[in-house]
């Protein structure tokens, strides 16, 4: 089952057609469920519509192994901060998840109507990773935050982010649930696959072009960047000197490189999915424990 359905403001679900250097060639989507760390990734993803003309396309997925689950008699739910255990029905379920859609819907509304722009609402039934994927394109750029609220909580990744890690056809932006400050770097990750690094370098320039912060590559162990190649990238950053430098990781080892991440006071990291540092074990959690905005390319 899929419905779309279209704000106040004028709505397509196709992607925009958009002129001008550096214009979106597709839609913004945000996965929403109703968490704290969805209506953040909205706003974010909303801010990032109105800088840059996309259409914002809202994700809501009714989860259809969790109403399945509801149809056994033995089906129980607990509560988060009560412990308490409850009878689980695939009644109340459905009555559950059109009241989220509903208070969904009203927050995509009200972000549309603060940063402007066109907006719509897709509500669809199945595996969430699965539906997602089935809205994506290559050109649009996936927002969601890094756990949902059925995630317990803690430095993790949610499971559908993990699935989207590694499947997203485009960009994937995982928000996080701090203040994102401006003034700090946004650090892009780069190895030795010139297409990787041509696709994270694009995407930290669009992320620049709006922002104005300063810039630091990483290179990876071993990593050897011609210097007329990194006065390219500098050239397409379009940064200064004076905001522009060139870091080479001890090693890829997730806490060296935390380290390192910290020392540049990043901000945000991009980095494609292909690179050496999600190879890494223990990668994932890296970038839960971040907390930061990670932009993944594929």
């Amino acid at each position: 089952m899929r419905i779309i359905t279209a704000g106040a403001v004028a709505v397509t679900d196709t992607p925009a057609n958009h002129s001008g250097p550096g214009a979106p060639t597709g839609r913004v989507l945000v996965l929403l469920d109703g968490s704290r760390m969805s209506y953040a990734a909205l706003d974010a993803a909303a801010d990032i519509a109105a800088k840059t003309g996309a259409d914002v396309l809202g994700v809501f997925v009714e989860e259809l192994n969790l109403l399945r689950s509801a149809g056994f008699g033995f089906a129980r739910e607990v509560g988060s901060e009560s412990g308490v255990s409850r009878p689980f029905g695939p009644a109340e379920l459905e009555q559950r998840m059109q009241r989220l859609a509903e208070q969904v819907r009203c927050a995509l509304a009200g972000a549309a109507a603060r940063y402007g722009g066109r907006h719509a609402l897709s509500i669809t039934r199945g595996s969430v990773v699965d539906e997602v994927l089935a809205l994506a394109g290559p050109n649009d750029l996936l927002v969601l935050g890094r756990a949902g609220w059925s995630s317990a909580p803690g430095v993790r990744l949610g499971s559908t982010a993990k699935g989207l890690l590694r499947r997203s056809p485009g960009r994937m932006l995982l928000w996080c649930d701090r203040q994102v400050s401006s003034q700090g770097r946004v650090v892009v990750f780069l190895n030795d696959h010139d297409d990787a690094n041509r696709r994270a370098t694009m995407a930290a320039t669009d992320v620049v072009r709006h922002s104005h912060q300063p810039v630091t590559l990483l290179l990876g162990v071993g990593a050897d960047i011609p210097p007329d190649h990194l006065e390219l990238i500098k050239r397409d950053l379009g940064v200064s000197d004076s905001d522009f430098r060139v870091r080479t990781l001890p090693s890829t080892d997730p806490a060296a490189v935390a380290q390192v991440l910290r020392q540049e006071r990043a901000a945000q990291l991009v980095l494609s999915r292909d690179c050496t540092l999600l190879r890494e074990p223990g990668a994932e959690h890296l970038l839960a424990a971040l907390n930061l905005p990670v932009t993944i390319t594929p």
